[in-house]
């Protein structure tokens, strides 16, 4: 089994779901140690201007039905006209299914799912055209490609922080610029792969704080 590791060194920490109070929210992020090599070899290929700031790594399974519920609530609330299909559909673009299922278990689940975004040299976020976890249209990765004249500097962001990531084997979602996969299902579905490296993790949470976990 491939071990949780915490995040520390070179990269700038943003707990945010910490920062945000949500119950059994780690203070520390945690990733795979394999996918924490691979966050550390995408330094390289960054401009030295440049750094990456982590908002979220291995995400317990309390924390995971937090969000899916908070932003279904939020797509409810946005579009009050839309049937119960509808808005699920549009809450599973922003958010996993709090799923254990080992044939396709939430990416975050697994330790192998990160969140970040591109910071300057001091940790400061620079502008990638929305906010982190923001539930719209521009939050997609390559929203700027067919809408060049809108954010130049985040276009231009976007672009940096995806071949630094790609470069070294993690596979971008689509829906969000700041999600990267490595070594879970659905790293090795755009691999093309019949199996994945990481499963899903059970963790033990207290005063978020991780003291134990273990491999379902």
């Amino acid at each position: 089994m491939v071990k949780l590791v915490p995040i520390k060194n070179r990269l700038f920490i943003e707990s945010s779901y910490f920062n945000q109070g949500i119950a059994n929210s780690l203070q520390d992020i945690y990733l795979r140690e394999q996918a924490l090599n691979r966050l550390l070899q995408a330094l390289n290929h960054l401009p030295l201007a440049y750094s990456l700031i982590v908002y979220d790594g291995f995400r317990p399974l309390q924390v995971q039905q937090v969000l899916f519920d908070q932003i279904k609530l939020e797509i409810t609330k946005k579009y009050p006209s839309w049937n119960m299909q509808q808005i699920e559909e549009e809450t599973l673009k922003y958010v996993a299914f709090p799923s254990m299922d080992s044939q396709y278990p939430a990416p975050h689940l697994t330790g192998g799912a990160i969140d970040l975004t591109l910071g300057d040299a001091k940790g400061n976020p620079l502008d990638l055209g929305t906010a982190f976890d923001e539930t719209s249209a521009q939050s997609a990765t390559a929203y700027f490609e067919s809408h060049l004249a809108e954010n130049t500097e985040a276009l231009n962001n976007r672009r940096i922080l995806f071949h630094s990531m790609t470069n070294v084997g993690f596979h971008n979602y689509e829906e969000e610029w700041w999600h990267y996969d490595f070594g879970n299902v659905t790293w090795a579905r755009k691999s093309k792969l019949p199996n994945a490296i990481y499963g899903p993790i059970i963790a033990n949470i207290k005063k978020h704080e991780l003291k134990e976990y273990r491999y379902k």
